[in-house]
């Protein structure tokens, strides 16, 4: 545990909201990775002003385990913090800090793993993958798969560190996010059924998603184990026009869909081409997809061995590992911390009680792959 806090203060004093590089800690993982014995593949995004990496110890081949963790945190500005957001502070059992929950609580754990792992003793290969921009749709991930190395998708099990209270999360719901632009005709309110009205067509193009929602809400495809049963369309902003006395010609909306699994979205996406009509463009802006692994599987029963849990369920927000999984990887999602309870709020921590559990998970893992486990 030691190690696990001396890490994560070092992780939470890199500024790496999504608008920000990642580089800085990315050299950091580099080295401690590399002085542990660690083959290490930078991947650098298309600015040049971010990276990730994948990283392996032990033999070449072989069905290892994949830990995973993003780098990027969400920003603190704007939120109504008490402590400082990128400085470590511990106050009885809670670690304060941007990130500490959402995830680097368990991407210092992984280091801490690497620290105490001797990798000539591994029999079958540990690997990382820490991406960049998880938190702006997965797609930082999406960049790095085609530079994924070979052994990665011989692995046993991927285990995704988001923070789920270390309880097993099998599933969870894929994600598209669009900006839609209404077009109209600028023109003076007082001769305004001359003109096209953006706003108009930006509202009954809200409509038209409502109705969506309401078709996947009662005949679309439902999974009991999410909280909401159901895929959702959800319109998060509408902006346009410039003044009261001028009819807008440019209006714009930004939209998603959460989709189960079970879901046909291309279908979907059809109903959004079909409902935005002449009138709207539409620009897709984020894509990932859900995850589901079979709750009775191999790859599960060892991740629950592993958190020493016998309980796996599905979480309402989105992870990597559904990019992960599409490469042919049994993956789980399990890390310290909660979501509901911490993610993305001011004054964010992680419990002490939390990173034990999530560093007994470690040792877990390091027993499997030298053959203790």
């Amino acid at each position: 545990m030691t190690r696990t806090l001396a890490n994560l203060d070092r992780l939470i004093g890199f500024d790496t909201v999504s608008a920000a590089s990642n580089l800085d800690l990315i050299a950091f993982v580099t080295d401690l990775l590399r002085g542990r014995g660690f083959r290490v593949a930078r991947v650098v995004d298309p600015t040049g002003t971010k990276a990730g990496l994948f990283a392996c110890a032990g033999p070449e081949t072989g069905a290892g385990i994949v830990l995973s963790a993003h780098s990027d945190v969400v920003p603190a500005e704007g939120q109504a913090w008490t402590r400082p957001p990128f400085r470590l502070t511990q106050e009885g059992d809670r670690l304060f800090g941007r990130g500490t929950t959402d995830m680097k609580g368990f991407l210092a754990a992984m280091l801490a793993l690497a620290e105490r792992t001797d990798a000539a003793r591994l029999q079958q290969p540990l690997m990382f993958s820490i991406s960049y921009d998880e938190e702006i749709g997965c797609v930082g991930m999406g960049h790095m798969i085609a530079a994924m190395p070979p052994g990665f998708g011989a692995a046993r099990v991927a285990i995704v560190g988001e923070p789920t209270e270390m309880s097993v999360v099998t599933g969870h719901k894929g994600k598209l996010g669009y900006i839609a632009t209404a077009r109209g005709e600028a023109g003076h309110s007082a001769l305004a059924p001359r003109y096209v009205n953006a706003l108009y067509l930006a509202a009954d193009f809200v409509q038209e998603l409502r109705a969506i929602q309401k078709m996947l809400a009662t005949s679309g495809a439902r999974d009991n184990a999410y909280s909401v049963p159901y895929s959702t369309v959800h319109v998060g902003t509408l902006s346009g026009g410039t003044a009261l006395n001028i009819v807008p010609d440019h209006a714009e909306l930004r939209f998603e869909l959460r989709h189960l699994p079970g879901d046909d979205r291309a279908r979907i996406e059809r109903l959004f081409d079909e409902a935005a009509g002449d009138g709207i463009t539409l620009e897709q802006t984020v894509a990932y997809p859900g995850l589901e692994t079979d709750p009775g599987s191999d790859a599960t029963a060892l991740v629950q061995r592993l958190a020493a849990t016998r309980t796996n369920g599905k979480v309402a927000f989105g992870t990597e590992a559904g990019l992960l999984a599409g490469q042919g990887i049994d993956t789980l999602v399990c890390g310290p911390g909660s979501m509901a309870g911490q993610g993305h709020k001011p004054d964010e921590f992680v419990t002490t009680g939390q990173l034990a559990a999530c560093d007994a998970m470690m040792d877990r893992v390091l027993a499997q792959l030298t053959g203790g486990g």
